[in-house]
């Protein structure tokens, strides 16, 4: 592991933060990242009239970290006027997850802490793969994207090649806007799972009711089950 000089990372971070543009919140901040490559990267913070687009200290870090070549980050002192550790705010602590994940170090004043406890049950990659990779989000074709939300759809059983599959269908309810027509709104394909089916479902409505193979209607849906229909499936 590479030996982290916590003096020089910070004597980096104090020199930077002199250049930082401040002229609102008279607040500088400067920061100094170790790279996994033994090179250290720098960033201050760059106020804007437009108070909600200020460029963190971090983000000039991690900006620099890929414009020199990019690598994981190791280590950061984020300092303030006086040369004092700082803590990254939450956005930036997101930032720096990304870009050194939960064992990176940060600089405070009782010592260094691990990413993983700053930004604990964080949100990174992985929480995409999930849901991209193994397990797609369901499509809505965009010709019904005005439809999410809206209408219900029903799960039910059906046969194919002689075997028991699962299929749906995205149906208009009367209501859903003055003088629309009720009528099937999409068909969806079929799964082995009933539980793929719902998932199906529920990309396109919080409404999906389930119809077992003895027509017994169960509740799918978010939330509490309608009066109509009171056994949650599943």
């Amino acid at each position: 592991m590479t030996e982290i000089d916590w003096e020089r990372l910070r004597a980096a971070a104090v020199e930077v933060m002199r250049h930082a543009y401040v002229p609102y919140s008279k607040f500088p901040v400067g920061a100094a990242a170790l790279v996994d490559d033994g090179r250290v990267v720098v960033g201050c913070n760059v106020e804007n009239a437009a108070y909600g687009v200020v460029l963190c200290a971090e983000c000039g870090v991690v900006s620099s970290l890929h414009a020199t070549g990019g690598g994981r980050i190791v280590a950061l002192s984020c300092v303030d006027a006086t040369g004092e550790p700082l803590m990254p705010c939450g956005r930036c602590r997101q930032l720096l997850w990304e870009q050194g994940g939960p064992e990176c170090l940060i600089e405070a004043k009782g010592g260094p802490l691990r990413m993983a406890e700053l930004l604990p049950h964080a949100f990174d990659v992985a929480d995409l793969d999930a849901v991209t990779g193994e397990h797609p989000v369901p499509v809505v074709p965009d010709r019904l994207a005005a439809w999410r939300g809206r209408g219900t759809v029903f799960v039910h059983p059906d046969l194919s090649a002689g075997q028991q599959v699962w299929t749906a269908y995205w149906e208009r309810s009367a209501g859903d806007s003055e003088g629309a027509e009720t009528g099937v709104l999409e068909e969806g394909p079929t799964w082995d799972d009933p539980a793929e089916a719902i998932t199906w479902g529920l990309a396109r409505t919080p409404r999906v009711v389930v119809v077992d193979a003895s027509g017994t209607i169960f509740w799918a849906g978010e939330g509490e089950p309608p009066l109509e229909i009171p056994v949650r499936w599943g």
